[in-house]
């Protein structure tokens, strides 16, 4: 029986320590290394990243603005691109010089993606719906990423000139998101681009956590249930061998 018991802890302690790297891991967050001191507040990776995000939908939202315009024969597109150009202006001259104040490399052209937008908006004919629909469409579903991640940098930011330009921003990027669905020409069954909203957790209750997974395909569940199968296993093959023994000595 000492046998018995020997294994069967030595088997719970080995297991324990298997699983609680991977709790660790389900439940720790990341490290923010990249907080930089100013005197308007402690500047992280995210406050720099929203300066960023802003300046690059102004590098491509400001002509796409125009091409309304220009373009469209709606005059509601047209009162869109409107408040686009006229809302990206104002944007543009607060995140450059906020990027000189707060030493943020800010980008000169539009990314891939927002490259593509444009040469698509460029290749709708003019007067069309087609470019009405391609115009209303795109710029709704990028305000709308746009305002998410403008909301969560507001609501943790420490820095009060990001915590102010935020404000900003979040007016002008609902303005936007107002004035394009007043169109008319806004999918609102494309799902991938515009998501449908979900239920935010209780106050005060715990985040939801992300489950560490072992190797490609085994998860902590999975890991729970074969580390119980083989405790049950090896303890029986141990009554087993020890009951064999026993009745070994009895016929001797």
């Amino acid at each position: 029986m000492r046998l018995l018991r020997s294994a069967a802890a030595s088997l719970v302690v080995v297991f324990a320590a298997l699983a609680l790297p991977l709790a660790g891991t389900a439940t720790g967050q990341p490290v923010n290394t990249e907080v930089e001191q100013t005197q308007w507040g402690p500047l992280d990776a995210a406050a720099r990243d929203m300066l960023v995000k802003v300046r690059l939908a102004g590098l491509w939202e400001g002509p796409a603005g125009q091409m309304g315009v220009e373009k469209s024969a709606n005059p509601l597109v047209q009162e869109a691109g409107r408040h686009l150009i006229e809302g990206h202006t104002d944007l543009d001259a607060r995140v450059i010089e906020l990027g000189k104040m707060l030493n943020v490399p800010l980008p000169t052209t539009p990314n891939a993606d927002q490259q593509g937008w444009l040469r698509e908006m460029t290749a709708a004919p003019a007067g069309s719906e087609e470019f009405d629909k391609i115009y209303a469409n795109r710029l709704r579903a990028a305000h709308g990423k746009v305002y998410i991640f403008l909301s969560q940098v507001r609501a943790g930011t420490r820095n009060t000139l990001i915590r102010d330009y935020a404000d900003v921003c979040m007016r002008t990027v609902l303005d936007h998101i107002t004035v394009l669905e007043k169109t008319g020409k806004v999918d609102f069954t494309d799902t991938k681009n515009i998501p449908i909203a979900t239920i935010a957790p209780a106050a005060g209750a715990a985040a939801p956590q992300v489950k560490a997974a072992v190797g490609p395909e085994m998860s902590m569940p999975l890991i729970l249930v074969i580390g119980g199968v083989l405790i049950v296993v090896t303890l029986v093959g141990l009554r087993m061998l020890l009951g064999g023994r026993a009745k070994q000595r009895f016929r001797g």
